[in-house]
């Protein structure tokens, strides 16, 4: 499933979303692409290098939007497990996170994701086990 700019644009007005500075920019077929351009109040006490939590959460959520795009429309979804490494300091944004589908098996599905910096080289890498969760009545 392809998310349409319009959901993307609906996606990214997450309060959550602005206050940290990712913002998603495509969302296709187990595939997402986000962007971390971190806010001075994500970055202490380096300016320009956001903490650790920050990167987790760019990774987490790209890699939420991957396994969905995999999902029925309105699907929701929730991580079962994650894990990250850090291979180096995250000094030169912008970051660009891109997840990818690994995997899927029923509602469960495993996805791999990286954050470059500037120069493509990574910062942070991850891989996640995310379970498909049905549409919400109403």
């Amino acid at each position: 499933m392809r998310y349409t700019p319009e959901a993307i644009a609906r996606y990214n007005d997450n309060p959550l979303y602005r206050a940290i500075g990712i913002r998603l920019e495509e969302v296709a077929d187990g595939n997402a692409r986000a962007t971390l351009a971190p806010l001075a109040q994500v970055c202490w006490p380096t300016a320009g290098q956001p903490h650790g939590g920050i990167l987790f959460t760019t990774l987490d959520t790209t890699m939420a939007f991957a396994a969905l795009s995999t999902a029925d429309a309105d699907s929701g979804c929730a991580t079962v497990d994650c894990s990250i490494q850090y291979p180096a300091p995250a000094q030169d944004g912008p970051f660009s996170c891109r997840a990818t589908t690994v995997r899927k098996t029923g509602r469960t599905v495993f996805v791999r994701a990286e954050i470059v910096d500037s120069r493509e080289a990574p910062v942070a890498l991850a891989q996640a086990t995310f379970r498909i969760l049905a549409p919400r009545p109403g």
